[in-house]
């Protein structure tokens, strides 16, 4: 599953931009499927300035711990608080109440791909 109403990173984060102008991101459908059942999400505080394609946090599963990249250079706005009861949400709908941060981006987006180019990166384009 790979929506066309976001666009994608080669490290398997999706982002989306709201009417306001921040993004919010999450891990794909792709990389919640690697990575198994998540039991644990570890993200940036509030305020925290990201880099892009830089490790901002942490996902964890029954198999591994994975980084979780940012996908855009910016300041935290909010993070999901759903997901710090009930992480498993990532599995269960990665694009919608599985996000888990939200950025005002403090640069244009760069190495960005769109649905198209993410589902050729991981094989079903």
């Amino acid at each position: 599953m790979v929506p066309e109403d976001a666009r994608y990173t080669r490290e398997h984060e999706w982002l989306r931009e709201t009417s306001d102008g921040t993004i919010v991101f999450g891990i794909t459908d792709y990389a919640q499927d690697a990575l198994g059942d998540i039991v644990y999400v570890d993200l940036p505080a509030v305020g925290t300035k990201l880099t892009a394609h830089t490790p901002c946090g942490e996902v964890e599963s029954t198999k591994s711990v994975s980084e979780l990249y940012s996908p855009v250079s910016g300041e935290v706005v909010t993070v999901n608080p759903r997901l710090s009861d009930a992480p498993e949400t990532v599995n269960s709908d990665p694009y919608g109440d599985g996000w888990m941060v939200e950025v005002r981006p403090s640069e244009p987006l760069a190495d960005i791909l769109e649905a198209a180019d993410y589902r050729a990166l991981i094989g079903e384009g």
